[in-house]
């Protein structure tokens, strides 16, 4: 067939068919069109607009970066890069976050929930903490301190955590035989401390002197060890001035702000410690009007109160009770007779005690054969199914009953 070159484009040719649409089709191209779009405008919305769908985490960066409401600043870091430095500071999340510089150079985090004052995830408490990592048991807990005049005294924390939880001797929880030993007069002593806290097994309780020396890195090296630690208040006995407690005593003459003060003065040379345990104390023990201001306070502060027992006046029970402060008598003192055999022998008698009663507490001081004779009788009694535990556990809790 030839070609007509004169002919207008398009004319003469011979005429297709009309295509007919496939219905399917068509409907497969709306839905792929339709598709397209909605996911064109959900980018587009999510991307512009002012709450996006993706939010980033938070990061531990975030944490020591940003304020929320209800918690710390932005950071607030207490010294310098060394040994013992405290990094605080407020995440995102409501915790709150400590860094912490130990002897060997490491940095140990430390990450606590606290209440949220914005909206957020709600946090559920488990109730109080018991007890320190070991790495950080020598360091306080600042939330637990306040600066006062006489020193930087213990008080319960802004959610409720007390000193003596915080720093109490972990323990098993079970209700079988249960002994705290508690050895007192350490300060007193270089050689003594030394030996004491060298000697003693670490579930031990350690009670320092008020009047002692170098309390406080005595402390430390106590609580590296593992033990509990008390501060002995030296108070007055019934044949005072004949028997004289030392410097600082809470005397019945004195004013209850004179004894307060006392008192004050020689809870702000240590830190780190449960509670209050009496040197002498007989007569003050058994005067409700001197001895009621001070258990009032120590309930403030979140400290417990152990008797020693030598007293059969004592009204520390009764008052305890009052002021809600956790309270323990104990049950003998194993060292009145000073050798071994004699100690020995106490120390078996206690052991009859606590597998009668549940419980028991014996006290004693750091004479070079109390510690020996403690020490060896500890390693084979546990044998027998005995858990040695720190005063804390075996003390009467008004937020326990």
């Amino acid at each position: 067939m030839g070609t007509d070159l004169n002919a207008p484009l398009g004319q003469g040719r011979r005429k297709r068919a009309a295509r007919r649409l496939n219905p399917r089709r068509i409907v497969a191209h709306a839905l792929l069109a339709t598709c397209v779009f909605a996911v064109l405008g959900l980018s587009g919305w999510s991307a512009f607009a002012p709450d996006r769908l993706i939010r980033t985490p938070a990061t531990v960066e975030d944490a020591t970066a940003v304020a929320v409401p209800g918690t710390e600043g932005p950071s607030e870091r207490s010294g310098d890069a060394k040994h013992g430095t405290v990094r605080v500071s407020g995440a995102l999340s409501g915790a709150r976050v400590e860094e912490i510089v130990t002897g060997d150079g490491a940095t140990v985090t430390k990450y606590t929930p606290r209440p949220r004052g914005s909206d957020g995830p709600a946090l559920i408490s488990a109730g109080p903490t018991r007890g320190q990592d070991p790495r950080m048991a020598a360091l306080p807990n600042e939330d637990l301190l306040e600066a006062t005049p006489e020193g930087r005294l213990p008080i319960v924390g802004p959610e409720g955590l007390r000193p003596m939880d915080q720093y109490a001797r972990p323990w098993s929880g079970t209700r079988g035989t249960r002994i705290a030993l508690v050895v007192g007069g350490l300060g007193l002593s270089q050689t003594g401390t030394l030996r004491a806290i060298q000697a003693l097994p670490p579930d031990v309780t350690l009670a320092f002197a008020a009047a002692g020396n170098s309390l406080q890195r005595w402390m430390q090296e106590a609580r590296r060890d593992g033990h509990e630690i008390l501060l002995q208040i030296p108070m007055e006995p019934f044949d005072y001035p004949s028997s004289d407690p030392g410097p600082q005593a809470l005397l019945v003459s004195q004013s209850q702000r004179k004894n307060l003060a006392e008192l004050h003065r020689s809870m702000g040379r240590i830190t780190n410690y449960t509670g209050i345990m009496n040197y002498l104390g007989g007569r003050f023990l058994s005067d409700a009007d001197a001895l009621g201001p001070v258990m009032r306070d120590l309930g403030k502060r979140g400290l417990l109160f152990l008797d020693d027992g030598t007293s059969a006046q004592s009204l520390s029970g009764t008052l305890a009770g009052a002021f809600d402060v956790p309270h323990g008598f104990a049950d003998m003192v194993v060292d009145g007779e000073l050798s071994r055999g004699a100690i020995l022998r106490r120390l078996d008698e206690l052991e009859r005690v606590a597998r009668r009663n549940g419980t028991a507490v014996g006290v004693a001081s750091a004479f070079e054969e109390s510690v020996a004779a403690i020490a060896e009788w500890m390693e084979e009694a546990g044998g027998r199914g005995i858990e040695f535990v720190g005063v804390s556990a075996v003390v009467k809790d008004p937020q326990q009953n």
